[in-house]
């Protein structure tokens, strides 16, 4: 990306949807679970505690490169869904970390829209205890009014067509496990997302910071409401990883694991 400017913004980090971070760190625990789920989406973009809590200043990425000290490279799933999602990550910390990068991998383009990201992300990574058809329809109406609000930013009506070379993408760039076990598995999880308004637009972006839990159901890892939970309750006071591109020397401080490609 070169010098393209970026932003820690956690108002277009919560309009792009980075794939299933709305869900389980902005109020996900009562959209799935209980009856605070209005008092919850009443919350302001970053309010949660598993969420970065409000914008910083710009930032602009380093012109001299840092190694990561820490790489990995993360396993595939060993089949794709028939949402086309990849599924089938391998018991371990690793497999599950991948789940959670796959959960968080999301492309806004040509005639995808983000309604059909989202619903796609939810019934492919969320644990079937927490999925719902009540919760389905607040995910389905959150990510319609959120795509609207995308549009915008990108300078276009609602629902018109994406300008080619147009696009939200998001993906993930770094982690660090907090707790792991044969069947669960916590960790922060370091995003970034892009923006492009069209062929011959600037691409801007900006990062997420986002504390998830993953338990092993069925043969596979899932996205999980109580172990998200129980990630919470291991970092209840302590300060959240400083968020940086990789290449930073602030990437390595803040103990981040940068991921390599998979082969």
């Amino acid at each position: 990306m070169g010098g393209t400017r970026s932003r820690w913004n956690s108002t277009s980090v919560w309009l792009s949807g980075v794939a299933l971070v709305g869900v389980l760190a902005l109020g996900g625990y009562a959209l799935f679970s209980g009856d605070e789920g209005d008092e919850a989406g009443k919350k302001e973009p970053g309010s949660s505690a598993s969420a970065d809590p409000k914008p910083s200043e710009s930032y602009e990425t380093p012109e001299d490169w840092t190694d990561p000290k820490r790489w990995a490279a993360l396993p595939r799933g060993e089949r794709t869904d028939e949402r086309g999602s990849q599924v089938g990550f391998p018991q371990s910390a690793e497999g599950a970390v991948a789940m959670m990068a796959a959960a968080n991998t999301s492309a806004i383009e040509g005639t995808t829209t983000n309604d059909d990201e989202q619903l796609r992300l939810y019934y492919s990574y969320i644990g079937k205890p927490d999925q719902s058809e009540a919760a389905a329809e607040r995910v389905e109406q959150g990510a319609i009014t959120n795509g609207k609000s995308i549009w915008r930013s990108l300078g276009l009506k609602p629902g018109a067509p994406l300008p080619a070379g147009a696009y939200a993408r998001t993906h993930v760039i770094g982690f660090q496990v907090i707790k792991e076990s044969p069947t669960e598995v916590t960790a922060w999880v370091l995003g970034m997302e892009t923006l492009k308004a069209g062929e011959t637009e600037e691409e801007k972006s900006s990062y997420t910071r986002t504390l998830m839990g993953a338990q092993w159901q069925d043969g596979d890892w899932k996205l999980s409401v109580e172990a998200t939970r129980h990630a919470q309750d291991d970092t209840q006071g302590q300060p959240e990883p400083e968020m940086a591109a990789v290449g930073d020397a602030k990437f390595n401080v803040a103990g981040w694991t940068a991921i390599r490609e998979a082969s």
